[in-house]
């Protein structure tokens, strides 16, 4: 395809690297023609390069299978992941896997996007709801605005929250920012 006809999220491959075109914009410089700057965020390190493309200049457009997984279980630095369709199981290193085990429950639904039969990038569900196990207790008579205070979750992770949550609880996590979201009624 032609830079021209590129979009955002579309995943193309320059240099024999897969890359997922995050922004890009039409730049018209002074004597010479107009030209695409172009950000692209690099699929096997998450690394993001910017790149000056013609809109004559022909990319190469990688086209990813995506597919529907659950998250079974980890162990040591392996996470076993299974295709709801086939319930074939693959198994990711954390290098491939990222920070999905500090957000996954076991049974917990997520995306894998495949290159060649290959895993390149696992897609976590925008929110998770996880237990509080660990977190220091309410001060009472602290009136002070936006207080917060750490609290660990059932998989290890620490999140800030706020002053009103406690041992137990469901919170909801954005597995995008590592942030509270809010608290889970059951």
């Amino acid at each position: 395809m032609r830079a021209s006809e590129m979009r955002k999220g579309q995943t193309i491959k320059i240099d024999d690297k897969l890359y997922a075109i995050v922004d890009f914009q039409h730049v018209k410089l002074g004597k010479g023609g107009a030209v695409y700057q172009t950000k692209l965020k690099s699929l096997m390190d998450g690394s993001i390069q910017n790149v000056r493309l013609r809109s004559e200049e022909v990319i190469e457009e990688a086209f990813l299978d995506k597919r529907n997984y659950e998250y079974l279980y980890s162990s040591g630095d392996e996470h076993v992941l299974m295709d709801t369709e086939t319930f074939d199981q693959i198994a990711l290193d954390d290098d491939a896997f990222g920070d999905g085990p500090k957000y996954l429950k076991p049974n917990t639904p997520l995306q894998v996007s495949m290159y060649e039969g290959k895993p390149v990038v696992v897609t976590l569900p925008n929110t998770v709801d996880l237990e509080v196990t660990d977190t220091p207790p309410e001060i009472k008579g602290a009136t002070a605005t936006n207080q917060t205070k750490p609290a660990t979750m059932e998989t290890g992770l620490v999140v800030t929250v706020p002053p009103f949550v406690k041992v137990g609880e469901l919170i909801r996590v954005d597995t995008r920012t590592g942030e509270y979201v809010t608290r889970v009624k059951e």
